[in-house]
């Protein structure tokens, strides 16, 4: 029965996933990668909790899936992020960067 709900979940979260991000105009992609963090950071805190109570293997398989991907993403978003950000800041404020780094 746990290996039911473990797969009917995954698949639901798959299928809300799809729907939602399938609904954001793809200019819209990046300036969301910041908030996309923060529901990839709830499902790896639903990873954590499927995991305290998981018995099967195909369980673990999946919890271990999600958790890789979870991680992956919020990585990622928070790399994006901050290259986003970095086009964003003046050219004065690069070059004080720039020269703090040679420095070092």
């Amino acid at each position: 029965m746990d290996i039911i709900v473990a797969i009917t979940l995954f698949i639901l979260a798959l299928l809300i996933g799809v729907e939602v991000i399938g609904k954001v105009p793809a200019t819209l992609h990046t300036p969301l990668m910041s908030g996309a963090n923060s529901i990839h950071g709830i499902v790896i805190v639903g990873v954590v909790i499927v995991a305290a109570h998981a018995t099967s293997l195909l369980a673990w398989v999946f919890i271990f899936l999600a958790a890789v991907l979870g991680t992956m993403n919020v990585v990622g978003g928070y790399v994006v992020t901050d290259r986003m950000l970095e086009m964003f800041k003046s050219d004065k404020s690069k070059k004080s960067t720039d020269k703090n780094e040679e420095a070092k």
